[in-house]
């Protein structure tokens, strides 16, 4: 039986060069994903909003902290969450009928 080991050829270990590549490409990947590619998605990769300031959150969300923050009563909150709701809630990626 004549195999790599014993012929003189490279070994086990050329099995071993794939798996440093793929590692260095996976490492390549993971650090841009973490440094340059992060401001311009959002959460799960998902393109921002066009005019979107980064850091700036949802206009759904600015609400529930002034809500939070007693700046705006209750029935305020809802009127506004309302209207808010058709826009950039669940109806806004429907079509209309």
């Amino acid at each position: 039986m004549n195999t790599l080991a014993h012929s003189g050829g490279p070994g086990p270990w050329v099995l071993l060069f794939p798996l440093v590549w793929a590692a260095v490409v996976i490492g390549i990947v993971t650090l841009l994903r973490r440094t340059v590619w992060r401001g311009r998605r959002g959460p799960w990769g998902a393109a921002r909003t066009p005019g979107a300031v980064p850091g700036e959150s949802s206009p759904i969300a600015l609400l529930g902290r002034r809500f939070a923050a007693g700046e705006i009563d209750e029935d305020e909150y809802w009127r506004r969450l309302s209207v808010l709701d058709e826009q950039f809630g669940r109806a806004a990626g429907g079509s209309k009928a």
